[in-house]
């Protein structure tokens, strides 16, 4: 599990997971990348993505995309 937190603009973003997975086929294992990761900017807007690649680094973009799309309000009490 590895962890990266980044400043983008007035968002926070956080790698929770990568994961390595395998298709087996006829010539032998395919392999490829999950990544999880979550944005957030502090004051109630959270957002989770999930992303598939063949590459790591591709993976961790296509999950900070979606999670950017698809961020929702929750209700803070007293700021926590």
């Amino acid at each position: 599990m590895a962890h990266i937190e980044k400043q983008a603009g007035e968002l926070q973003e956080k790698l929770i997971a990568v994961n390595r997975v395998s298709k087996t086929v006829k010539g032998g294992r395919i392999f490829s990348f999950t990544a999880l990761t979550v944005v957030g900017d502090g004051n109630g807007r959270v957002g989770f993505g999930y992303g598939k690649a063949r590459e790591v680094p591709a993976a961790i973009q296509k999950a900070m995309e979606k999670a950017r799309r698809n961020m929702i309000n929750v209700a803070l009490n007293n700021g926590t």
